[in-house]
């Protein structure tokens, strides 16, 4: 089932999200709407407090023929490159904007998997730019966060300005 989007600024987008105890069947219907919702948008990825959803939940997928999502259980991050990748960024959150976002080009990610299994994975280029991304949205984070403060307040001026056309 595809999923709204709750928009900027609603509380949620800057309120850190809860840990996931255990992978159940409540869990597993999520994931499965979440690639859905991510697949529709399209998008790279999709953290559940971006559809309301207060839970340490989120979905990857890079590949360029998709239907290789990695589903994620409270992520974090282990280890990051030192070497930056600077890519565009963007959120339907915030529709209609988007920066250029500087992030380590390659991490270590320990998360709870599908299986209900602790997991250690490197990402690199885009997808260790999707998963902080969505790691940033659990913890109360949003890519333009990044920017300077001038940067972000003209970037959100821009955003509301679009939706009020």
């Amino acid at each position: 089932m595809i999923r709204p989007f709750i928009l900027w600024p609603d509380a949620r987008l800057r309120t850190p999200a809860a840990p996931v105890e255990a992978i159940t069947d409540e869990i597993r219907t999520l994931w499965a709407d979440m690639v859905e919702t991510m697949d529709a948008m399209p998008g790279y990825g999709l953290a559940a407090p971006q559809i309301g959803v207060m839970r340490r939940l989120a979905v990857v997928d890079c590949s360029a023929e998709r239907g290789k999502a990695i589903l994620l259980a409270n992520p974090e991050v282990l280890h990051a490159s030192v070497q930056p990748r600077e890519h565009e960024e963007a959120s339907p959150n915030l529709p209609g904007v988007h920066a250029a976002i500087t992030r380590p080009r390659a991490v270590t990610v320990r998360f709870l998997n599908a299986d209900g299994e602790m997991e250690d994975r490197d990402f690199v280029g885009l997808w260790a730019t999707s998963v902080q991304h969505q790691i940033d949205h659990l913890n109360g984070r949003m890519y333009f966060d990044h920017l300077s403060p001038l940067k972000r307040k003209m970037l959100i001026a821009k955003a509301r300005k679009q939706t009020r056309r």
